[in-house]
C-alpha cells in the first residue's frame, strides 16, 4: 500500500482530533488551528486526486488492516478526492468571509465550541465522502447533524433557538427513516459494507426474491436523505436556520451540509442499490415530483420574502430541487448535471450570503430590501459579487449555473415522460430566479434620493475582499472551464460502478 493511500483516513481523524484539542485552547488559538486543519486537508485531499487520477483506479483502505467483517473499509476515487478537495475549499472560504461579524455574533467565550463545531462537521463531510460502510455513514450523519445544530444556535436568539429545535425535529425524523432502511438493507444482505450489499442486491434481482421489501427500504433510505437535505416539502427549518445563523454558519450550511447527504445518496444509489435496480424503481420518479416542486415553490416562496437573507434562503430549496430532479430522470447525464449543480450551488450560495452581509453592514444592519436601496454603491466590492452570484443562478452564460441549466435541460430531452415537466420546470424556475435576484440587483444599483443619503464609511477589510474575488473566480472557472469538471465527474461515477 502507497503512503498516499492513508490520506483519507489521515483527514477524518485530524479533523476528529481537531475538535478535541480545540476545546483546551484559547479562543485565538482554535481559530488559527480550524485554518490550518482545512488547509491541511485540502493539501491532503489535491494530492489524493492527483494520485488516483494518475492511476485513474480507486482503492480500498482497511481501517486497522483488518478486513471485513472485523474491520471497516474507506474507498477514494476521483470523485471523492475531488469533492472532499472542493469541499474544503467552501469550508476556508466561508470561515474567511464571516470572520469580521464572528466577534459580534457570539460570545468570545463560544468562540472555542463554534470551531470544535466547524472541525466536526469537516470530518462528517469527510467521512460521508470516502465511507465504504453503510453503518459508519449513519454514525457520522447523526454527527453532522449535531455540528450543524450548534453552528445554527450558538448565537442563541430566539430565531437561531426556534430553527434549531426545527431542525433537529426534522433531521431526526430523516434518521429515523435512514436507519430503518439501513436495518431492514442488513436483514435483507446480511452485510454493512457497500460493496457486499451490491452483490447480494444483484443476487435478490435474479432472483426475484424480495422485490416489495428492497422497494420500500430504497424508498426508507431516499426519504430518509431527502428530509435531511431539506427537499421541498421538509425544507420549514431551513430558511430560520440561514437566515439568523452567523455568516460562515450559513454559508457552510447552505453549501456543504445538504451537499454531504445528498452525496451520500449518490454513492448508495451506485454503490450500494444500483444504479440500475434504482432507475427501475417507482422511488425514482417521487424524486423527481418533488425535485421539479421544490423549484417552483422554493422560488415563489423566495419572490415573497422581504429580507435578503432568508429570500438567499429560499433560494436553495429550489436550487435543492434542482438537483433531486436531475437524480429523479434516472440517466447518467441527469446525475453528472446534479453533481455539477452540487458544485455551482455550493460556490455561489456561499458568495451570496457573504456578499450580503457586506450589503447589509453598510444599509444600518437592516436585511430589508427597502433599507438596500443604493448598498451597491456604499460598498463595491460586496455589491459586484452579489451581482456575479445573482447572475449565476439566473443562468447567466459565462457563470456555473448557465452550465448546470444546459446540462439539465440536455439530461432532460428525449426522455419519454420526463421531457415536459422537467422543460417547463426549468424555464419557470428561471425566469423565477430572475425576478428574486434581478430585483435585489436593480435595488442595491438604484441612488438613493439626496434626503435620505447617509454617509457611511467602510473600513477596507482586505480579507473579506480577498474571499469575495475568490469566490468570484471560482464561479467564473466552473461557468468557462466546465467540460474539465464533467468529464471528471462521469471518470468518478464510472468508478462508482
Amino acid at each position: 500500500m502507497r503512503f498516499v493511500q492513508n490520506f483519507p483516513f489521515f483527514s477524518i481523524i485530524l479533523s476528529m482530533f481537531a475538535g478535541i484539542v480545540s476545546s483546551v485552547l484559547p479562543p485565538r488559538a482554535a481559530k488559527w488551528l480550524n485554518t490550518a486543519l482545512i488547509v491541511t486537508v485540502g493539501i491532503l485531499s489535491a494530492v489524493l486526486l492527483a494520485y488516483l487520477t494518475g492511476t485513474g483506479e480507486p482503492f480500498v483502505y482497511w481501517m486497522g488492516h483488518f478486513p471485513a467483517p472485523w474491520g471497516n473499509e474507506i474507498r477514494a476515487g476521483v470523485l471523492e478526492a475531488g469533492m472532499a478537495l472542493f469541499f474544503c475549499i467552501i469550508m476556508l472560504l466561508s470561515m474567511a468571509g464571516g470572520q469580521k461579524k464572528l466577534v459580534g455574533e457570539v460570545e468570545y467565550s463560544k468562540h472555542n465550541l463554534y470551531y470544535i463545531m466547524v472541525d466536526l462537521l469537516l470530518s462528517s463531510l469527510l467521512a460521508l465522502v470516502y465511507t465504504n460502510d453503510l453503518f459508519t455513514a449513519y454514525v457520522f450523519v447523526e454527527i453532522n447533524t449535531i455540528s450543524a445544530c450548534g453552528l445554527i444556535m450558538i448565537r442563541q436568539n430566539g430565531r437561531t433557538i426556534e430553527a434549531a429545535v426545527r431542525y433537529m425535529i426534522m433531521s431526526l425524523l430523516g434518521s429515523g427513516l435512514f436507519l430503518m432502511g439501513l436495518c431492514t438493507l442488513y436483514d435483507l444482505t446480511g452485510h454493512l459494507l457497500m460493496s457486499n450489499i451490491r452483490e447480494a442486491v444483484v443476487q435478490l434481482m435474479e432472483q426475484g426474491a424480495y422485490t416489495v421489501p428492497l422497494t420500500v427500504t430504497i424508498g426508507l433510505i431516499s426519504a430518509g436523505l431527502a428530509i435531511k437535505s431539506a427537499l421541498y416539502p421538509f425544507h420549514t427549518w431551513l430558511p430560520d436556520a440561514y437566515g439568523y445563523s452567523t455568516v460562515s454558519s450559513a454559508a457552510m450550511l447552505s453549501s456543504l451540509v445538504s451537499k454531504g447527504y445528498i452525496f451520500l445518496l449518490i454513492k448508495i444509489i451506485y454503490r450500494v442499490i444500483g444504479f440500475e435496480v434504482f432507475a427501475r424503481s417507482r422511488i425514482i420518479d417521487v424524486l423527481f415530483v418533488f425535485g421539479v416542486l421544490g423549484m417552483i415553490f422554493g422560488s415563489v416562496s423566495a419572490i415573497r420574502e422581504n429580507d435578503i437573507r432568508r429570500m438567499i434562503a429560499f433560494s436553495s430549496v429550489a436550487q435543492i430541487g434542482y438537483i433531486y430532479m436531475g437524480i429523479g430522470l434516472g440517466t447518467q447525464i441527469g446525475m453528472t448535471a446534479s453533481i455539477f449543480h452540487i458544485l455551482s450551488h455550493a460556490a455561489t450560495k456561499a458568495l451570496l450570503f457573504i456578499a450580503a452581509i457586506g450589503l447589509t453592514d453598510v444599509s444600518r444592519g437592516s436585511r430589508r430590501f427597502i433599507d438596500l436601496t443604493g448598498a451597491g454603491y456604499r460598498h463595491r466590492m460586496a455589491g459586484v459579487a452579489f451581482t456575479v452570484g445573482s447572475l449565476s443562478m439566473v443562468g447567466v452564460p459565462m457563470f456555473s449555473g448557465f452550465v448546470s441549466k444546459l446540462l439539465f435541460a440536455e439530461a432532460s430531452v428525449g426522455h419519454f415522460y420526463k421531457m415536459l415537466p422537467a422543460v417547463v420546470a426549468l424555464a419557470v424556475s428561471t425566469i423565477l430566479n430572475a425576478i428574486y435576484f434581478m430585483k435585489t440587483v436593480i435595488r442595491i444599483y438604484v441612488p438613493e434620493r439626496r434626503m435620505d443619503r447617509e454617509i457611511i464609511t467602510v473600513r477596507k477589510e482586505p480579507v473579506y475582499a480577498a474571499v469575495l474575488v475568490c469566490f468570484i473566480l471560482l464561479n467564473i472557472a466552473l461557468g468557462m472551464l466546465s467540460q474539465p469538471v464533467v468529464e471528471w465527474i462521469r471518470s468518478g461515477l464510472d468508478m462508482f460502478g
